[in-house]
């Protein structure tokens, strides 16, 4: 089977997860209304990848999140981990957005990619109102990355 990886201009395809406040989310719920960001990481707490790395990714999307949401977007981390992981996590670090949770590692494959571990290669989509994916990052530098999200969107204005 070969892999088909998402590319910028693709329409964003619908999924949906379940939540760390155990809500439901679905992509479709934003069209026409938000601008959507879907930050995909491997896991909360990796032997390999501390989760102090995952913490530094959130600390500048999170220094960046009032912003984010200013401009009309809404943001969601996604990884394998279970509904109760992802919910320790964004109460442990105090994290203001939902991460969302995919145990069957579908919308992972379909927009991140899976690495030999079986986990999200660590990427992040922005998506338009309109449901188009805009932006795709793929190589993220840590510490800049709420600004990399930031300048994205004001470039959809």
């Amino acid at each position: 089977m070969k892999m088909i990886f998402m590319q910028e201009g693709d329409m964003a395809p619908d999924f949906e997860l379940q939540s760390s406040d155990g809500s439901v989310v679905k992509l479709s719920y934003f069209k026409g209304k938000k601008n959507v960001i879907l930050c995909f990481y491997p896991k909360n707490h990796l032997f390999a990848c501390p989760s102090k790395k995952v913490f530094k990714m959130a600390q500048t999307i999170v220094a960046a999140y009032p912003e984010i949401a200013a401009l009309d977007a809404v943001l969601f981390a996604i990884s394998v981990d279970t509904v109760e992981d992802q919910k320790k996590f964004v109460e442990e670090y105090k994290i203001p957005y939902l991460h969302l949770s995919d145990p069957k590692k579908e919308t992972c494959k379909t927009y991140a990619g899976l690495n030999l571990a079986g986990l999200a290669k660590r990427s992040t989509f922005v998506i338009d109102k309109e449901g188009k994916i805009a932006k795709i990052f793929r190589e993220i530098e840590v510490e800049s990355h709420g600004k990399e999200i930031i300048a994205s969107l004001t470039s959809l204005k």
